[in-house]
């Protein structure tokens, strides 16, 4: 699972743009999210691969229309060669949930179709470039009905993300982003239920059938029946795993992997930093089962109830996720606060320990900007000492 996700070793040389697009399409979906804390979430995925490398590269893909944006496991960017994938769910506007709303698109059809018009007429815009008329804004409940109206024909399909600026999403008109596309040549449902499980697959390296439909959030059962026709196509291999429930399945493209693994011959090198929203921990479940790891990011619960922190990156040590710290990013200080961290039970915490997870920190913090690491709290309380040696070393 981890070597199929690309976070086995860095690659060899230093990271290029296409590098950036083959992680992306390794992946299969690089889920969005504005939180910068430390780094907002898709760089910080990128980076825990890739190590240095250029942000605005994954913007550029976004332009150069290398990849798109659209809900998958979340709002993600996806590889260009999935969009038709994704075309039949904008055309399926059922299974969307909170993302469409019927009952609201019917209210302001006026506005949204207003609005559909102005894009056409005067080109790409941004929410930014309306002023909202009613107070300030909060949640998605209380958006200006310009930004939901960009969200509902976003989701419809009728405008995609053109490109980004500072990180705000440019709508323009689908057949301006994607002038080549007819909806004739849409795969069938049948298809592309069979192609999203067996990228699922692919991306998760191993995997039982139960956690393949959270990772383009398609659904349970379905998923499970097309998981088991597949194996009996012979498009998957079958594999068992020692603690784990059911039966586990592997991507024909991983069979050399999966040899290697089982001869104990697939060692990870890595250790770095994961983003919460990384796909190796996305799914509490998985990750629970796979690595013994209970991971949940607390920034969305109340301070006094949170138990490791707002913003905890787990840390990933040559193939196990063996400790979390809670971290923020000081750019104008130029600091990096560690402000607690927390080894998992069992795992050894020694210099060999300490030498790893510091340097993976201390880079980490330079690919910030933010070269100056200062550490808090640890548990276990030895783990400061030793950490704060291998950081000077």
């Amino acid at each position: 699972m981890v070597a199929a996700q690309g976070l086995d070793r860095r690659p060899g040389g230093p990271a290029t743009k296409a590098d950036v697009l083959a992680a992306v399409r390794r992946m299969g979906a690089l889920q969005i999210d504005t939180i910068q804390v430390v780094a907002r979430s898709p760089f910080l995925v990128l980076w825990s691969r890739l190590g240095d490398y250029e942000p605005r590269w994954l913007e550029e893909l976004l332009a150069e229309g290398e990849v798109f944006e659209y809900w998958s496991h979340e709002a993600c960017f996806l590889p260009s060669e999935d969009y038709p994938l994704y075309r039949r769910r904008m055309l399926d506007l059922t299974s969307h949930g909170w993302h469409y709303s019927h009952a609201w698109v019917e209210r302001h059809r006026l506005e949204v179709e207003g609005l559909l018009a102005h894009v056409r007429e005067r080109g790409a815009v941004r929410s930014s470039d309306f002023a909202r008329g009613e107070g300030r804004g909060g949640g998605w409940w209380d958006w200006k009905t310009e930004k939901r109206a960009l969200e509902m024909l976003f989701t419809a399909g009728e405008l995609m993300i053109a490109r980004r600026h500072n990180f705000q999403r440019v709508y323009d008109l689908r057949e301006r982003v994607r002038p080549g596309w007819d909806d004739s040549r849409l795969p069938e449902p049948a298809e592309v239920e069979r192609t999203l499980a067996l990228r699922a697959i692919r991306a998760l390296g191993v995997t039982t059938a139960r956690w393949v439909a959270d990772y383009f959030r398609t659904d349970k059962r379905q998923t499970a029946r097309v998981v088991e026709s597949l194996a009996g196509d012979g498009l998957l291999l079958a594999a068992k795993v020692e603690g784990w429930k059911g039966a586990a399945f592997v991507h024909t493209d991983h069979a050399e992997a999966l040899g290697s693994a089982a001869a104990d011959r697939l060692r990870p090198e890595l250790t770095t930093p994961l983003s919460p929203f990384d796909p190796l921990v996305w799914d509490r479940a998985r990750a629970r089962e796979a690595f013994n790891f209970d991971y949940k990011l607390e920034c969305y619960t109340p301070a006094p109830k949170r138990r490791y922190g707002y913003f905890v990156l787990p840390v990933l040590r040559r193939g196990e996720l063996v400790a979390r710290f809670d971290a923020k990013a000081h750019r104008r200080e130029r600091v990096f606060e560690v402000k607690s961290f927390y080894v998992e039970p069992g795992v050894a915490v020694d210099e060999s320990f300490a030498a790893d997870v510091g340097a993976a920190v201390a880079e980490c913090a330079r690919w910030h900007g933010t070269p100056r690491v200062r550490i808090g709290q640890t548990h276990p309380a030895k783990a400061r000492a030793l950490l704060r040696a291998a950081l000077k070393g």
